[in-house]
């Protein structure tokens, strides 16, 4: 077992398992960017109603390659459509109804998360008993499978998550105008609504092509632990987003490499659980924030 998981740490497991171990990577360091911003414009619940808004959308979009005759459904681009169309309808269905209602956007990000995962699962089993299509594997989608990627889809993953890593690096300044001083965006003559709506775009996507190798339940968890796991080793912005990315890429490809060697671990759990870790450890030991350290100075400080 060690010997092979060596193996795919050093890029000696062959073709396919460096590809998709390098889109998982890639895919943890986009994480890590977009999640900064998403984390400090508070938006870690709207992220969690994305993510399970995504499920009927899975659905949808496996009858509609089904309808086209793509790959028996199971059309990667076809499915993160779909997928992509319901977060941004989600998306919308909160904001409707905390601008509309008279409720907050806690019971808005409540209402619709559970609304459209319900009917994710409902349309998912219905899927089940159709007798056409490539059915098997769906199911992954909700906990995410390394092994289970092709290189293909590994080329999309891989290709997705770097253009939006460079989209967030390009709007870096914007970005963090409106997460910091969203009064003075407004103020100021800034598009504040475009850039959220920019934000919004990016935290779909990258949700989105994560489902394949993280899973809808967990993908959320990609977004906002590296992030706070970088809060605690620095308070400058340019720090913050590098080192969240770091922290999201190792984790994935630690967390895809451990599922990959060993049999029937799941991905999406292995690669947050390892995210874990590098939270735990910065938890205890950062200089500034860290448990202990201020532990420490308290008992100095007495």
């Amino acid at each position: 077992m060690w010997r092979d998981l060596l193996n795919v740490l050093t890029f000696q497991a062959g073709y396919n398992s460096n590809l998709v171990l390098l889109s998982t990577f890639v895919l943890g360091a986009a994480c890590g960017v977009i999640g900064s911003f998403v984390y400090l414009r508070k938006r870690a619940l709207l992220s969690d109603a994305i993510s399970h808004a995504t499920l009927p959308g899975v659905g949808l979009g496996f009858l509609a390659a089904l309808a086209l005759g793509l790959n028996d459904g199971r059309h990667l681009p076809t499915l993160m459509a779909g997928a992509a169309l319901m977060a941004l309808l989600g998306g919308l269905c909160v904001q409707w109804i905390k601008t509309n209602t008279r409720l907050n956007e806690d019971v808005a990000i409540g209402s619709v998360l559970s609304v459209f995962y319900g009917g994710g699962v409902v349309l998912l089993s219905i899927i089940q008993r159709l007798q056409a299509g490539s059915k098997a594997g769906l199911e992954t989608f909700l906990l995410g499978q390394v092994s289970g990627l092709s290189a293909n889809e590994s080329i999309i993953i891989l290709v997705t998550c770097t253009l939006v890593a460079v989209a967030a690096i390009l709007l870096f300044k914007e970005l963090t105008l409106i997460c910091f001083d969203f009064s003075y965006a407004q103020s100021s003559g800034q598009p504040y609504a475009k850039l959220d709506i920019a934000l919004l775009a990016l935290m779909i996507v990258v949700v989105c092509v994560g489902l394949k190798t993280v899973g809808l339940v967990l993908i959320v968890a990609l977004l906002i632990i590296p992030p706070v796991t970088a809060r605690f080793w620095t308070d400058d912005m340019p720090r913050l987003v590098f080192l969240a990315a770091a922290f999201g890429a190792s984790s994935c490809f630690i967390g895809g490499a451990l599922s990959a060697t060993l049999p029937n671990l799941p991905t999406g759990a292995t690669i947050v659980l390892t995210a874990c870790v590098f939270f735990a450890f910065g938890f205890l030991f950062s200089p500034r924030r860290g448990a202990l350290s201020s532990f420490f100075r308290v008992r100095h400080a007495a």
